[in-house]
């Protein structure tokens, strides 16, 4: 047994020798970035790579929401959102991201979500969503 997870140990090792070669690495410690610290270059490419994906996000959101409402109106809908409400985009996102079945478990409460909304006359759910946009551009 020893003998064949040494086997196994030699072939990843070999793999991860060839994928270094084809990629150029020659054993610098190099991340590119402003830092001479690869761990800090990473931080940084991080918080970019949010923010940028964060701005896109709230732009879609405001001309999706400004078509029908205005665009002062969807300005203060996306931006006033409750602590809670983002804490569970945020949440079922992760769970959405992580697994095949966290995605298909998000998928099916989201498709379960759209048909209960339609099963509602298309007047009250309408007025329902309405309101609960009022109230998040209230605040």
């Amino acid at each position: 047994m020893a003998r064949r997870s040494r086997h196994i140990t030699d072939r990843i090792a070999n793999k991860v020798s060839e994928t270094r070669d084809t990629l150029g690495y020659h054993g610098q410690n190099d991340v590119p970035g402003p830092s001479t610290n690869p761990s800090t270059n990473l931080i940084i490419n991080d918080i970019m790579l949010r923010s940028v994906g964060r701005l896109a996000r709230m732009t879609v959101e405001k001309a999706i929401l400004g078509k029908r409402y205005g665009s002062q109106f969807a300005k203060d809908a996306v931006e006033n959102r409750s602590l809670m409400h983002t804490l569970t985009a945020y949440g079922v996102t992760k769970v959405a991201t992580r697994s095949i079945p966290g995605a298909a478990l998000v998928t099916g409460g989201l498709l379960v979500k759209t048909l209960f909304d339609r099963s509602k006359s298309l007047r009250a759910s309408r007025r329902a969503g309405d309101k609960a946009l009022r109230e998040q551009g209230e605040d």
